[in-house]
């Protein structure tokens, strides 16, 4: 029993997730790291470098099924019951994703005739770290329960289904400021594969049936893939520490296995009040074919336990025989084939979009009129987001409210509606001083209170130095 917990609660820990919606930060122009949500945003700097390693450094963790109070709260209940509730409670559906960016160089540029520098160049190279999986819930039953409390059931292997991966990716952006009402722009992106690993394409059953010659019979049919790449090196024996960091650092220049990917984005000003704006983000692939293991488990087997007849039984086999056909039968089915093929894996497409109103012009003191080249203080708007999934796309919808506090400090609001929660607010604000950009964003401030109750909690930072545009 003690083994089965251990195992339901890795499942159950795994379940805990990371998103990439970064809604806080998606139309916060003040911050250069916004031109990678929609590379055509409007942008009103001249050029901006980012601290190395300082720049944007993300982390955000959520659960859409439960919380890790609903398990080890000190509430008086019994352990076993929370873990078997929980079980109950999540669903195969029940998606458990994780996501950690880090920018390492950055910078950007306008182009263009000194009177109208209309174009902008930006670049970066930055490291990141995906994974997705969802819940593998008749897994977990079978674990929990065994096969006995279940005669019957079909017990579903295609609930298996995660992947994670870490990557390196060297971006160039071209942004294009075509007149006052519209923006657009482009971002070609290179990939590099660290490490990859994903069971996406599983299927076949376990049951256990009342038995003819036996107390029961067993069915197998077994469809089960895990795909590896840079991985294997790293778990070889001969493979010291120095040796596996120097790889690390050659595959996070571009060392591995490659792919390519495209940003695109646009701004359209409706009126000089009204704007939308939209993005559709790393369309791409990488192509694994640098220290590839691919895992196999296949066939079918119907067994119906051991035949107390010996020595001989009905097939005239001997005792050793009859041994040996049932080894091989099971070694057979679950003998682990490895291969060395390539394959290729979709990076996780994202779509922004947002309607946006701005207000509340800046009055001055000795005339009581509006500075009319000091543009909005106030915006409020409605944004849309959305990730595809292996089962589907995860949406999330928020409302905002931004603020120009004064010069050089801005501060934005956010409430979002998605699978986590029905009570995200979030928080952003950004500084300004004589050059030095420094920022600060938070996710599900609510959830503060008890973090172990939360199911999503996020944080972003950065520092980032800017030309300001003296136009």
């Amino acid at each position: 029993m003690r083994s089965q917990q251990l195992f339901i609660l890795m499942v159950f820990l795994a379940s805990f997730s990371f998103g990439q919606n970064k809604q806080v930060l998606y139309g916060f122009s003040e911050v250069p790291q916004s031109l990678l949500l929609n590379p055509g945003m409007q942008i009103d700097n001249k050029g901006y470098f980012g601290i190395s390693l300082l720049s944007h450094v993300h982390v955000n963790g959520s659960s859409s099924g439960i919380s890790l109070y609903d398990l080890f709260a000190e509430d008086g209940r019994d352990f076993n019951l929370k873990l078997r509730n929980t079980v109950n409670t999540l669903r195969p559906t029940d998606f458990l994703t994780a996501t950690q960016q880090l920018e390492i160089i950055s910078g950007g540029f306008a182009l263009g005739p000194s009177y109208d520098k209309n174009e902008y160049l930006s670049f970066g190279l930055y490291q990141e770290f995906d994974a997705i999986s969802y819940f593998p819930k008749d897994y977990a039953i079978l674990a929990l329960e065994g096969n006995q409390r279940n005669i019957g059931r079909p017990f579903l292997l295609e609930h298996l289904n995660f992947s994670a991966n870490v990557v390196s990716v060297l971006h160039i952006g071209y942004n294009k400021r075509v007149n006052s009402k519209f923006t657009y722009g482009v971002r070609g992106k290179i990939y590099s594969n660290v490490a990859d690993i994903s069971s996406n394409a599983n299927s076949g059953r376990f049951i256990t049936l009342q038995g003819d010659n036996n107390i029961y019979k067993h069915f197998f049919d077994l469809n089960l893939e895990v795909k590896t790449s840079g991985i294997d090196g790293f778990l070889d024996d001969n493979t010291d520490s120095q040796e596996a960091i120097k790889d690390l650092r050659r595959r996070l220049l571009f060392g591995g296995s490659l792919g390519v990917g495209i940003d695109l984005g646009f701004t359209y000003h409706i009126t000089d009040q009204w704007f939308v704006d939209a993005s559709i983000l790393d369309v791409g692939f990488i192509t694994h074919s640098k220290d590839i293991k691919r895992y196999q488990v296949k066939g079918d087997l119907e067994f119906e336990g051991i035949d107390p007849i010996f020595p001989e039984n009905n097939d005239n086999l001997t005792a050793d025989e009859y041994w040996s056909q049932i080894e091989e039968d099971f070694e057979e089915i679950f003998t682990l084939d490895s291969t060395t093929s390539r394959y290729t894996t979709s990076r996780p497409v994202k779509f922004n979009s947002s309607l946006n109103y701005a207000f509340g012009k800046k009055k001055l003191k000795d005339c009581d009129c509006s500075a009319e080249d000091d543009g909005y203080l106030n915006r409020i708007g409605a944004q849309l987001y959305a990730i595809k999934r292996p089962k589907g796309l995860q949406a999330a919808l928020t409302a905002y409210y931004y603020r120009r506090i004064f010069s050089g400090f801005s501060a934005k609001a956010t409430y979002t509606v998605d699978t986590y929660s029905f009570s995200n607010i979030g928080l952003g604000v950004s500084a300004n001083i004589f050059g030095l950009n420094l920022y600060l964003m938070a996710d599900n401030l609510l959830a503060y209170r008890n973090i172990y109750d939360a199911q999503h909690v996020s944080l972003q930072l950065g520092l980032n130095y800017i030309f300001k545009n003296e136009n």
